[in-house]
């Protein structure tokens, strides 16, 4: 089995729409695909309605958190938690997932403000094309931003100099705190993965301690294989993982044509993926009738 735990599509920042991604993750060869868009279930009814013979849609999000700074000082690392087939109905989770989405729109307002200010001819105009429908955020941004050619990449947009945590011109959002997103998750009867745990160069990255003290709360797993991850990383990651006694996965992190991921370019071990369905009590993977 392939399994691709980690896929964005444009009910929040990819580029493919759910039915798109769906079809194209049939295509890559693959056996399951998680969709975790940004802080949405949005995409979800769609993505199921077109799900081929022959793949399992697991339904997800990947929800941004931030860790308060433990000296109360600073403003804390922002970080994002992948759940699991939970509930979308439950009236807690959905409360904040809501809260997260509603400060999109002036957040990505304010970053546009702020790259103006450092001389970069983006609009707001230009970002709300390139988003469409999609929940408004720094992809779109970074897509701008390649289309001045102020970056050649919109990896290259993800740096201190541009829009990575703490850069130039990130501004902040309403973010949950990561061991309120495990206990809300769990009680949605969901499945928690830290995403890209350590992946440097998107900014600052939270001590293993956190990591130890989050499996301590309920975390079931951290993702290691991941693009932004390199081999040693990876096996630093699996350490921890043993040592902590989680789960680990393995995925793509596919936005479509917005980052140079490919769908199943990393992949999540079967026997991980059956245990995640079998502490899920939320929801259940669905299998592809044709559509």
């Amino acid at each position: 089995m392939r399994i691709d735990l980690h896929t964005h599509s444009t009910a929040s920042d990819g580029t493919d729409t759910p039915a798109e991604l769906v079809r194209n993750a049939a295509d890559a060869g693959l056996d399951v695909v998680a969709l975790t868009d940004h802080d949405t279930v949005g995409g979800h009814a769609a993505a199921k309605a077109a799900l081929p013979p022959g793949l399992t849609l697991v339904t997800g999000a990947e929800l941004s958190c931030r860790l308060p700074a433990r000296d109360g000082s600073g403003d804390g690392i922002s970080l994002h938690m992948l759940a699991y087939l939970f509930d979308p109905e439950e009236p807690e989770l959905a409360r904040e997932r809501e809260l997260v989405r509603d400060d999109r729109v002036p957040r990505a307002r304010g970053m546009v403000a702020k790259l103006q200010e450092l001389g970069v001819p983006v609009t707001w105009e230009q970002v709300e094309r390139i988003a469409g429908d999609g929940a408004v955020g720094r992809p779109h941004i970074a897509t701008a931003m390649v289309e001045l050619g102020v970056v050649p990449t919109v990896s290259d947009a993800f740096t201190p100099e541009w829009l990575a945590n703490d850069g130039r011109a990130y501004v902040e959002k309403h973010e949950l705190d990561p061991f309120e997103a495990v206990r809300l998750v769990k009680a949605a009867g969901g499945v928690t993965v830290f995403a890209h745990p350590l992946a440097l160069k998107r900014g600052v990255c939270v001590p293993e301690s956190a990591i130890a003290e989050l499996a301590a709360a309920g975390l079931d797993g951290i993702e290691v294989d991941h693009m932004d991850h390199d081999a040693p990383t990876r096996e630093r990651l699996r350490g921890i993982a043993a040592d902590l006694g989680v789960l680990t996965t393995g995925s793509s992190d596919y936005h479509g044509s917005r980052k140079t991921c490919r769908l199943g370019e990393y992949t999540t071990d079967p026997e991980i993926y059956g245990e995640i369905v079998r502490r899920a009590t939320g929801a259940f993977p669905v299998p592809g009738a044709g559509g």
